[in-house]
Order: structure tokens, then sequence, then C-alpha cells
């Protein structure tokens, strides 16, 4: 190995250590001898959820159906499995064990309760496609890669890690891995951690701010965005597909919809002040999404001063599953808030 190859080694051994030791990720080892690497380790996966009470005959039917979601082929690309990957992990997988025989869901990911899921890190995982691809580090949770981290040593920019997590989406390399990978990571001890989803443009991946008395910048990153809960919290509550492009929270969109959380909890008003481009629009969608799932009855009223807003507006609830009441009229609009059937009105 190069002196080259020994110092990204040794910042890569690093890393593990800290997931490891600091964030309690089992470390399964180096996978780069290891034969049938996937994006959906099935043992780990079956051996968690017979742990959480469900029968094997339920489980084989939900291993079906993730192995035909997380599929990449003809007339099912990376987006769309990915995208369906997410419903099932998001909503859970709704199975009926037989003939004439109620629905049940499958919860691949314990959200309530991350004690309940089985957290694994890996390094160099050899993963076959029309070439082999190595990603530096993969995190699993019950099985299942959702995060690809890439490490440079610190004489290399951090956008070489990247441009290399681009490139092994790339058909002609191992692009049906990352069907199941909601996060991806680059980074290197001077410049840090930056972060993207999938098909993520270089110039669109972001780098987390938030005050930590950790020095090192690629520590400091790793342990906010690979917490065990927080990690969870960022894919159940801050991702969105949005007619063909995945995407994620920038750190102000999810610190502002946190503090917008607290003051809801405790019944208090607020503003939350944007400036143009910062991304208000997704603010606006997970901070109502999780007023619907957390506050009894609620209802939300989206106000906005342009046509083409709303219509922005819409397709990204329609991104996470919601669909809003537009109103025709004013006579409309106070006819629709005196009754109780639409929660989301434009």
């Amino acid at each position: 190995m190069s002196d080259v190859g020994q110092i990204e080694r040794k910042a890569q051994e690093r890393v593990v250590k800290l997931i490891q030791e600091q964030l309690g990720y089992e470390y399964l080892g180096n996978w780069e001898y290891r034969e049938g690497n996937s994006n959906i380790e099935a043992d780990i996966l079956v051996q968690n959820l017979k742990a959480r009470g469900y029968d094997d005959n339920l489980i084989t039917r939900t291993l079906d159906q993730l192995g035909k979601a997380a599929s990449v082929g003809a007339g099912h690309d990376l987006y769309a499995a990915n995208r369906d990957v997410y419903q099932l992990l998001r909503y859970g997988v709704h199975v009926k064990p037989g003939v004439g025989q109620q629905t049940e869901t499958v919860w691949l990911i314990d959200w309530a309760n991350s004690a309940a899921n089985h957290f694994v890190v890996v390094e160099e995982g050899s993963v076959l496609g029309q070439h082999t691809k190595r990603p530096d580090v993969v995190l699993y949770v019950n099985g299942i890669a959702l995060a690809t981290i890439e490490l440079k040593r610190s004489k290399v920019s951090v956008t070489e890690g990247i441009r290399q997590t681009i490139g092994n989406q790339k058909p002609e390399f191992i692009r049906p891995f990352f069907s199941t990978v909601q996060f991806v990571f680059a980074g290197n001890d001077v410049e840090g951690l930056r972060y993207g989803v999938i098909d993520t443009p270089e110039k669109y991946w972001l780098e987390w701010k938030e005050p930590s008395e950790v020095a090192d910048p690629l520590d400091r990153a790793l342990l906010q965005l690979c917490d065990k809960t927080r990690f969870l919290e960022l894919i159940h509550d801050f991702i969105v597909f949005d007619a063909g492009v995945k995407k994620g929270p920038r750190h102000n969109q999810y610190f502002g919809v946190k503090a917008a959380q607290e003051r809801i909890t405790k019944r208090e008003g607020g503003i939350i002040w944007h400036t143009q481009g910062s991304g208000k629009s997704l603010t606006m969608v997970w901070l109502a999404k999780w007023i619907r799932e957390h506050q009894t009855d609620a209802r939300v009223l989206l106000i906005t001063d342009r046509t083409e807003l709303d219509e922005q507006i819409e397709r990204v609830f329609n991104g996470v599953n919601e669909q809003i009441y537009r109103t025709g009229s004013g006579a409309d609009l106070l006819g629709t808030l005196n009754q109780t059937q639409e929660w989301l009105i434009g």
C-alpha cells in the first residue's frame, strides 16, 4: 500500500472506530473479500424482525416486497426504486398473511424506539455491478444499507469524495446498491463532512452547521448526523421526493422545524423568518407533516401570495404523500374551515 493509501486507511479506521465506540454501531468488519455484499442483508433483517415479534410468514412476504421495491431495471429507475423503498421504510410494509386474512403492517425500522434497531458499520464492502466498487464505509440499520461514507486524506479535497460517490451511482458501476440508501456522505479531516441524497449534483452537497465542543470538523459532523436517534429522525421526518428529485434538509430547515415543533407542543405561536432561496416550501412541508402526525385533529391552512407558489407547494406536499385541498373562493374557504374533512387547506 502506498503512503497515500496508508494515510486514507488510517483516517477510515479512525472514523469507523468513532462510529463504533461513540455512536454504538456494531462493527462487522472489512467486507472487501466477503461474497454477496448487498444493500439488503437479509440474515440481519430477519434476525431483527424476529426479535421484534414478527413470524416467519410475515417476514418472508416482507422480504419479497422489499426486494421488488429495491430492484433497479427497465421501467424502474433508481429514483423510483429509492422512493418505493422509502415508502416501505417510512410507512411500513403492508402484508396480508393469507387469503381472507386482514392486512398487517411490518415495520422494517422501529421509529419510536431506536434501541430496538440493529445499527451496523462495515468498511470496504465490495459491491458487484458492471464494475466492482467499494464504498469506504456503509451504515446499515436492520440489515438495510441507509448511508455510505467516502473519506479522503486531508490534502485531497472533499470534492473528490463527492465525485466518487456520484460516480458510484452511475449505471456502469453500482447504481442498484443505492436503491435503499437515504444519505450519502463524503469528508476529510480538514474540510469536514458534506452530505446529500441519491443523485444530488456536486454543487448541492451540503455542510451541516451546529454548535459543538468537538474540534475536529469531520468527527463533529459524523457525531451529529449519524447519532442513532438523529439519523433515524432525519430519514423519517426530513426526506421528500419532489417531481423526480429526492431532497434532504439543510441544517437551517432542520433546526427551524425543531424549534417550531417545540413551540407547537407548548401551544405557542411563532414566525420562521426565511431569506430568498432558503427552502421555506420544504420547511413548511416537513413541519405540516409533523403536525399531522403528532397533533390530534390538527388542521393546517396555507396562505401564499402567488399562484405559482401554490402549485410548487402542492407538488412538494405530494412528495410526502399529502394532498392539499385548494379552495376556489372565499366562500369555499369559509365552508371548508367550518367542516372537518380536509386537514390541509390552501
